[in-house]
């Protein structure tokens, strides 16, 4: 698949870059400072300046892409709004260029409770990953009013940590077995496998380390 992945050049899209070439895919990593990021020389990369923000900038790298991977980043302090406004203009170009298929990252705080409440809405929810999780839930109402097919992963706590193949997912909630961190070498893993098999499309999914 030829793939554009935005947030190359933090630590999960370093991540999902590396992976995709080494499983074959062809990557479009885009971002302002993708040239000072280190990445595995491979002829299938292509390195992609731009600004999230720009229409033109983000409409040229996905065209032509199979599918979007995003993993943008920020402050948790709630004013960086580059997760929910970042991502309005990556729909915004995918729908018009007639790409479908994007798998985005969120945060745990955006999956369902038992009683149908959000996460992050309960009392012992963290409250410093509250402005975060705003913007987490801006971005998914964002996807979900879209026409593309979206799949919404919602991680906990991310460990710097190579993958291990053992984590557990849920759709639509948090699965019980698993913990409250997650390798990025896994996230890399489940988020590289679903852009291709589509088993939670239209779906919000849970996942952790078992």
């Amino acid at each position: 698949m030829i793939l554009t992945i935005f947030g190359a050049t933090g630590q999960t899209g370093k991540e999902l870059v590396k992976q995709a070439l080494l499983t074959g895919h062809t990557v479009k990593a885009f971002g302002r400072n993708v040239f000072s990021t280190q990445f595995l020389k491979n002829a299938n990369l292509q390195l992609i300046p731009g600004a999230l923000f720009d229409e033109k900038d983000v409409r040229n790298v996905i065209a032509g892409s199979d599918a979007v991977l995003s993993v943008i980043g920020g402050a948790f302090d709630g004013s960086d709004k580059s997760r929910s406004l970042g991502i309005k203009n990556i729909i915004a170009q995918m729908e018009a260029l007639s790409v479908k298929r994007i798998v985005a990252l969120g945060g745990m705080g955006v999956l369902p409770a038992e009683d149908g409440s959000l996460l992050m809405d309960a009392k012992n929810y963290p409250e410093e990953y509250i402005p975060v999780g705003k913007e987490h839930l801006k971005a998914y109402e964002l996807l979900k009013a879209s026409t593309l097919n979206w799949t919404f992963v919602c991680a906990p706590d991310l460990e710097d940590a190579a993958a291990t193949g053992l984590f557990v997912t849920a759709s639509e909630g948090r699965p019980a077995a698993g913990s409250f961190k997650i390798n990025i070498g896994d996230l890399a893993l489940f988020m590289l496998n679903e852009v291709s098999k589509n088993h939670f499309l239209q779906q919000r999914v849970g996942i952790g380390n078992s």
